[in-house]
């Protein structure tokens, strides 16, 4: 079924395969369009938190904010932050609308190497068909989609152009190919600073490929040199590590075509390339360090016992085999098609081979978690198809064969967009609690610091410029203290602990807090539950106050609070649990006079204070009911039971919400402040008040 077609049918295909990617993209637009809740300075907001990372830099180059900042990256630090400040300064679109749309600019390109590669086999409609499948099958939409601003627009799209330059080599044994992959390879840490891992396992695959099919071949050494030197670190700054990488590989590019060095030289030099990229690199050092970080779990067993945070986050944890399929194909047959076609790939193109790391860190995504799906997305759609493509070729005439193609790859395609058309994933934030950052931005000053939760980091920089002690790249051991400040009891230990940790923070050189404050790992490391207790008291010695510290309680950190106390909760010495902790959000899902039945199973009795969890009955201490007021005060109404009761019921009126929990965690920073809006006066002042957060000032 090869078909051979001219350069101008195929730039046709590539524009075809290009706006059908962008435009099932545009879906999501479509369906929020009308919404106003999603909206911020006239265009939708993105939907991922990790974004505001690279925004917020953005925001730095643009318009000289966050300069007290010290986590804000810089401009040639990513090439996220690089593409989207020279993209609003040459052109007249906002900040927003870069951010928004860049996603699905980028991601979209995934389709040019799948059909260029395909290409190389003289059967670029086998790349058309595959590149409509991989460009949009649900792994890579879900981390490619609008509004999905990250540096996964890259993750897979550009290992593809490196593995489509590296088979080229192969294939047509021209050094300039090899260049190119060495250029793309030179250029992927700016563009994707985690891939470091990927292009080692490709460069290795690469180097057994070409000298075990190769080794007689002058060319495979040449090749293999401008590979390993693009991939040696050398531990300089941005932009100059990129820079001189791609200056290396094109010096050692002309040197290598206008120089005659015999073959014995070249394997020699290629070898002490290869020698000095595993020294300086640590390759498997970083591979397996990658791998184990993912499947890592619990508290930490070194010095003190932090609670470990992967397994917290969903993507981070094994996923069941369908999961697994779905995510790279669609669908379990989808996935079987995909694996059958990838395998006899192998046996027809051994080229295919240089492949494995994409597809072997794709299965990896059975232990690892959900994103390592991504990267086998763009293979497995050209083994899905190829399949089809041979299939086919028992067809007795053309137009049979690939009316098979066209039917067969459409049945793939339909499980992925109707998934698309489904996931309707909201923005971070709504326009509402945008404007309550906006109002701290108001209050707050640059170099304050605002305490939450690590979710919320970035967008809390990107809107207030304020600075965060937490944030989605930086959290880990610092996590337990703003755990232990939103669960704790005491309101002194929340604010001596605030002050106390964001002072150390910035004197210390912003190290990790936890660790300077306790003395983790050090000779004379501190006893924290003694350090804590003494925090309590009124009298505990603060050092110096340099600027003001704000603490953000969102409504939307009622259903993860669980999740937040579990790093808190914890005895350092021995990394146990402190209690159990009791927090169930939960809506009412039927009732009559005496019964309140909620959604998750369990039942109360209102008239007897009583919740029946199973066969298992407890009594409840209290009822309250709280309701919101215009003026963002909350009005209480406190409906006792039993004096020895273990559970209290908070019933949210405004939000419809009802929660379940024991009373030390009612008598916590987070319940008291957020959801009862009461705090002590003396220690802290409330500076912005809504439906949808509590914003408080410390005063000491």
């Amino acid at each position: 079924m090869n078909v051979s077609l001219s350069k101008k049918n195929v730039f046709l295909l590539l524009i075809v395969a290009y706006f059908f990617s962008f435009l099932i993209r545009m879906i999501w637009v479509w369906q929020f369009q009308d919404n106003p809740n999603f909206y911020w300075n006239d265009q939708i907001m993105i939907n991922t938190n990790d974004g505001y990372f690279f925004a917020a830099g953005a925001q730095q180059a643009l318009f000289d904010m966050h300069q007290h900042n010290p986590r804000i990256p810089d401009i040639y630090s990513y090439g996220m932050v690089f593409l989207t400040t020279w993209l609003v300064k040459l052109t007249p679109l906002s900040l927003e609308t870069v951010t928004l749309y860049l996603p699905a600019v980028i991601s979209s390109l995934v389709v040019i190497p799948v059909i260029l590669i395909a290409r190389l086999y003289g059967q670029a409609l086998w790349g058309f068909f595959a590149a409509l499948l991989g460009s949009i099958a649900w792994s890579y939409y879900n981390r490619t989609m609008v509004g999905y601003y990250d540096t996964d627009m890259f993750s897979a799209m550009a290992p593809m152009f490196i593995l489509y330059f590296l088979m080229k080599s192969t294939i047509d044994f021209n050094l300039r190919s090899a260049l190119y992959a060495a250029i793309a390879i030179s250029i992927y840490p700016f563009l994707y600073d985690q891939g470091a891992s990927i292009i080692y396992a490709m460069g290795i695959i690469y180097g057994l490929y070409l000298v075990w099919y190769h080794r007689e071949e002058k060319l495979t050494y040449s090749s293999l040199l401008l590979v390993f030197l693009a991939m040696i670190p050398f531990g300089l700054p941005a932009p100059y590590e990129y820079l001189a990488h791609i200056a290396l590989v094109v010096a050692a590019f002309i040197v290598l075509s206008k120089t005659p060095i015999s073959q014995k030289y070249l394997m020699g030099a290629s070898a002490a390339a290869f020698i000095a990229l595993l020294f300086f690199g640590n390759v498997f050092g970083i591979i397996l360090g990658k791998m184990m970080s993912y499947m890592a779990t619990g508290t930490k067993a070194e010095g003190l016992h932090f609670y470990g945070v992967h397994q917290t986050v969903r993507e981070a944890g094994k996923i069941p085999f369908d999961v697994f399929a779905e995510r790279i194909s669609g669908s379990v047959p989808g996935l079987i098609v995909a694996m059958l076609g990838y395998l006899l790939l192998v046996v027809k193109h051994r080229a295919f081979l240089l492949a494995l790391p994409l597809m072997g860190i794709g299965i990896f995504a059975l232990w690892g978690g959900l994103r390592f799906t991504v990267y086998a997305v763009p293979v497995a759609a050209m083994g899905a198809v190829y399949l089809f493509y041979l299939m086919g070729s028992y067809f007795g005439t053309k137009k049979a064969q690939y009316g098979l193609v066209v039917v067969a790859t459409a049945a793939l395609l339909y499980p992925n967009i109707t998934h698309i058309i489904d996931y309707k994933v909201p923005t971070v934030l709504t326009n509402n609690e945008v404007r309550d950052l906006q109002a701290l931005k108001e209050v707050a000053k640059p170099g304050d610091y605002t305490l939450t939760w690590w979710d919320y980091g970035y967008p809390v920089w990107y809107y207030s410029e304020t600075s965060t002690l937490i944030d989605g790249g930086k959290h880990q051991n610092d996590n337990f203290i703003i755990s232990k400040i939103l669960q704790t009891s005491s309101a002194e230990l929340a604010a001596n602990l605030s002050r106390l940790a964001v002072e150390t923070y910035v004197n210390s050189g912003y190290q990790v807090v936890a660790d300077t404050l306790f003395k983790n790992r050090q000779k004379d490391q501190l006893d924290p539950n003694l350090m804590l207790s003494e925090m309590e008291l009124p009298s505990y010695n603060l050092p110096p106050k340099t600027r003001d510290i704000y603490l953000y309680l969102p409504y939307r950190m009622l259903n993860i609070f669980p999740t937040v106390t579990q790093f808190g909760n914890l005895d350092l010495n021995t990394g146990k649990p402190l209690r159990n902790v009791i927090f169930y959000p939960v809506s009412l899902a039927a009732q009559n006079e005496t019964l309140w039945q909620f959604n998750n199973g369990i039942v109360m009795d209102v008239k007897k204070g009583e919740l029946h969890l199973g066969e298992q009955k407890s009594e409840v201490r209290l009822l309250i009911v709280t309701e919101n007021t215009q003026k963002g005060e909350v009005h209480t109404k406190a409906q006792p039971y039993h004096a020895e009761g273990k559970y209290i019921v908070i019933y949210m009126k405004s939000y419809g919400q009802f929660v379940l929990m024991d009373e030390e965690t009612f008598r916590s920073t987070y319940v008291q402040m957020f959801i009862l809006g009461k705090y002590n006066p003396d220690l802290f002042e409330l500076v912005v008040s809504s439906p949808y957060s509590r914003i408080y000032r410390l005063k000491k």
